[in-house]
């Protein structure tokens, strides 16, 4: 049936006509503050933000280890980066791995798709947006948050790699994000996998003769960001890192053991 009403998601409220704000949770936490009000209002806003982080941590408590795919809402279905996207969850799926997306369509519909192909667990974290964005049919486990950087916690702490496919400001926020994080060893053993040689090259040179050139960055860093054109390469970096990152923490708990054990 076509809609014939404005609708927004928020949280995990549905809002339509008449009832559809002029802003998002977003808009109003963050614009400049004219008047005293938000000595009243902020307050408030901590314990939705705080009830957030419960509800996200709730639901994503019990998954299996996921890898988080990012990539273009843009991506038509009949287009190649979206056959790499099914492809990409399928194999990551029948790895063991839950796939975990922002929810939309085009590439993160993809990656849902190729989960649920391969029997995994297929996640959707969506995001209130001005326009709205359903979350796409192939997602197991949906979650609508209203603040960006709750959902941004979520995709981190749930997943042990990042792979994004061609897309725009929304992949090249999460991306940088995530390089940023591997980069201040704010999480570590975490592969971050960029998907199609040629529309990513440009960035890679940009950020070869620009940014390490200039003593930006350091040649090591260049090293955090792995880049590939086969589905199948992205799941053996996956499965490569997670079997590394278990033999180091094995190594890091005997070590403890043996230092309590010296102790006692």
């Amino acid at each position: 049936m076509k809609k014939t009403r404005p609708e927004r998601r928020q949280g995990s409220a549905v809002v339509r006509g008449g009832l559809v704000p002029d802003s998002t949770y977003d808009q109003r936490l963050l614009e400049e503050q004219r008047s005293t009000d938000w000595l009243h209002m902020d307050p408030w806003r901590v314990m939705r933000i705080q009830s957030e982080f419960v509800e996200g941590f709730g639901l994503l408590a019990e998954l299996p280890r996921a890898v988080t795919v990012f990539g273009s809402a843009r991506t038509p279905v009949d287009s190649p980066d979206y056959e790499l996207g099914v492809r990409i969850g399928r194999g990551l799926a029948e790895a063991g791995y839950a796939v975990i997306t922002g929810g939309g369509p085009g590439c993160m519909e993809a990656a849902n798709k190729g989960a649920v192909e391969g029997g995994g667990v297929s996640v959707g974290l969506g995001i209130e947006l001005p326009f709205e964005q359903e979350m796409n049919e192939y997602v197991d486990l949906g979650i609508e948050f209203r603040y960006f950087f709750v959902r941004k916690t979520m995709f981190v702490k749930y997943s042990c790699g990042f792979v994004a496919l061609p897309g725009g400001f929304g992949t090249l926020d999460e991306l940088f994000e995530e390089l940023t994080l591997v980069q201040t060893r704010k999480v570590t053993s975490f592969p971050v996998v960029l998907v199609g040689t040629e529309f990513w090259s440009g960035l890679l040179d940009w950020i070869r003769t620009t940014l390490v050139s200039t003593g930006k960055i350091s040649p090591a860093d260049v090293e955090l960001i792995q880049v590939t054109d086969d589905p199948e390469e992205v799941v053996r970096i996956m499965v490569e890192a997670d079997r590394n990152n278990s033999a180091r923490l094995r190594k890091e708990e005997e070590a403890a053991e043996d230092t309590v054990a010296a102790a006692e």
